[in-house]
């Protein structure tokens, strides 16, 4: 008879991948936690995982299959609470990780939820709006059965936006027979929208290094920050620290790596970007084809707005060598 408290195999710290570095954190600090210290193997055992089929005719009349994931990892607080990505290199270790994380910023912040994640494995920039909007819709009426304004709400997240969020709605409505606009956030001001929504994380990121500046007596006006990705919360940031007086001198994204160290111009960047997709061949910069040379940018702020594990034991020993 199998051991009721063996922990299974994917749930292991021997995991490879975030997961696996997760449960490396909880380790940690739990000789800090003190009579809390009971709810650590809560926190190692995400409370439900579903792995779905998510099966679509492409544009040209062929099925094409892409693998979907929604984990909740804790709903003690309230609903589930967290984004969905798409993205090519999703992984349910990756999706795990970061509910569990999602879990711990609502408790940190004190809000009334618990944490989830979800996502499919596919690069969404193979994919027509047509061939997006049904994936999408079809996502959602797999995990349909574990979502809801009580149970879990989605939300933006990597390479997902608000038109997304009106098909997750629209969808999830249609299941139940009546519109529910708290399915999910981050949808339109006109469908009942949150203002501020799309410009948040961005502007978290602001506000707490303008803080963190202020703490150790930085002066904000002119200072330099690099930033890696230059998505929804990269460029944001770097634009309200520009509005602010910083100089960004360097940018990096998934295709390359611009730099000027006078302060690169980030209207101009971000108008280029939307024209090309990326940051590389902007005529405001000097391109940097060794991605590693980012690291050793001289530069007060670092941005980390691209995916987890950019940064590892290295990085600080690069920027000091800068």
């Amino acid at each position: 008879m199998a051991n009721p408290h063996q922990i299974p195999s994917y749930l292991k710290q021997e995991t490879l991948g975030p997961w696996g570095v997760y449960l490396e954190q909880i380790d940690r600090v739990t000789p800090y936690l003190g009579n809390l210290a009971r709810w650590v193997e809560t926190l190692k055992r995400p409370k439900r995982i579903l792995v779905v089929d998510v099966p679509i005719e492409r544009d040209d009349g062929s099925i094409a299959h892409f693998e979907g994931y929604r984990v909740q990892h804790n709903t003690s607080r309230g609903p589930g609470k967290g984004g969905v990505r798409f993205h090519q290199d999703v992984t349910l270790s990756e999706v795990m990780a970061l509910s569990a994380w999602m879990t711990v910023k609502n408790a940190a912040v004190n809000v009334p939820y618990g944490g989830a994640k979800g996502g499919i494995r596919v690069d969404p920039k193979t994919l027509s709006q047509g061939e997006l909007q049904r994936m999408t819709r079809r996502y959602i009426s797999e995990i349909n059965i574990i979502i809801g304004p009580n149970k879990d709400i989605p939300a933006p997240d990597v390479n997902t936006n608000e038109q997304i969020m009106v098909w997750m709605m629209d969808t999830y409505s249609m299941n139940q027979g009546s519109t529910a606009s708290g399915v999910v956030t981050g949808k339109p001001i006109s469908l009942g929208g949150s203002l501020g929504r799309h410009e948040a994380t961005g502007r978290g990121v602001f506000v707490v290094g303008c803080e963190a500046a202020s703490r150790i007596g930085l002066d904000i006006k002119g200072a330099r920050v690099a930033v890696q990705g230059f998505g929804n919360v990269g460029a944001i940031a770097a634009r309200l620290f520009s509005e602010a007086g910083v100089r960004i001198v360097a940018v990096q994204d998934h295709a390359g790596t611009i730099m000027r160290p006078s302060g690169l111009d980030v209207a101009a960047l971000q108008a280029h970007v939307a024209a090309t997709g990326s940051v590389v061949g902007f005529p405001g910069g000097e391109e940097i084809s060794d991605r590693e040379q980012f690291w050793g940018v001289e530069c007060d702020i670092l941005v980390p707005a691209a995916l987890e594990q950019q940064i590892d034991e290295k990085t600080p020993g690069r920027f000091a060598q800068s």
